[in-house]
């Protein structure tokens, strides 16, 4: 067995992996991805055959993110997928690491040092489509300040990220909020920027993520008028921290549905994140 840093297409051979798990990446993610870390993505081989990734991205100085941790069916069982973990692992040695992986697999986490921060439930409801009613309860419809997040600028929104993560995202930041056919929209509030939210176009539907606002009235405005961009009757999902109650009550709001969930989990201790005006994860892949 052989481990290298993948290319960017054999990236984009990974995420039809994860398509094929039913994990439903977005459609451009790679790009996102690839300048988050072009050296964090891992692929083993067995007799030059692909057959296990990890992502193991490296974030500022002190942080690190672990995702995309597949063994193809034919090589699992026979310590392939334990290697390429290892291999991540180590290029993230001494520092933080998070991850986001399904509950099932916690206990085989915490033998790695991973301890459980919170529950992530990722919600599927639909598309309105741009002449949908917006129904629902007061703030759905009212999208006063909401603006193309282009208006705002990528250095205002860099800035206004970083409550929301565990260290410097800004070059990652900068590909997502302009990936091909996705929205991004912003809202204001006294002059400077209180919230964004970005939807993207997935292999099934489409994801909202991340959904950062300073209010709840905020953040449902900015998700109202994503939903009026996805077409109607489209699955849309969003994934919400479970600690915080107002974005729970906004998917519900909207007749959401929970359909999957994952674990946050840290080596050591978790990030000072603002959960409380984090109403969607921006990726369970990269954090």
């Amino acid at each position: 067995m052989d481990i290298q840093t993948m290319s960017k297409d054999e990236l984009c051979m990974v995420l039809d992996w994860a398509a094929a798990e039913g994990w439903n990446p977005g459609l451009h993610d790679a790009d996102s991805f690839y300048a988050a870390d072009p050296d964090g993505y891992l692929l083993a081989r067995v007799d030059g055959v692909p057959a296990a990734s990890i992502f193991a991205v490296r974030y500022g100085a002190r942080f690190g993110f672990i995702g995309g941790y597949i063994a193809l069916p034919p090589f699992r069982g026979q310590g392939h997928g334990m290697a390429v973990w290892q291999a991540g692992m180590a290029r993230l040695a001494g520092r933080t690491v998070g991850l986001d992986g399904v509950p099932a697999q916690q206990g085989n986490y915490a033998k790695s040092g991973f301890v459980l921060a919170h529950r992530n439930v990722r919600y599927e409801g639909r598309g309105r489509g741009m002449s949908g009613d917006s129904g629902g309860p007061g703030t759905h419809g009212a999208h006063g300040g909401v603006v193309p997040l282009a208006a705002i600028g990528a250095d205002e929104v860099v800035r206004y990220d970083q409550p929301f993560f565990a260290d410097d995202r800004g070059r990652f930041i900068r590909h997502w909020i302009t990936q091909p056919g996705s929205v991004a929209l912003g809202i204001a509030a006294a002059g400077r920027l209180a919230g964004y939210a970005v939807l993207r176009p997935c292999r099934s539907g489409y994801k909202v993520g991340p959904l950062f606002a300073d209010t709840p009235a905020q953040a449902h405005a900015l998700f109202d008028a994503l939903l009026a961009h996805a077409p109607a009757g489209s699955p849309v999902y969003l994934d919400v921290p479970e600690p915080n109650r107002e974005a729970l009550a906004l998917a519900r709001s909207y007749g959401m549905q929970p359909c999957f969930e994952t674990a946050r989990m840290y080596t050591g201790a978790a990030p000072a994140l603002d959960l409380a005006r984090t109403y969607g994860i921006t990726t369970f892949e990269l954090g």
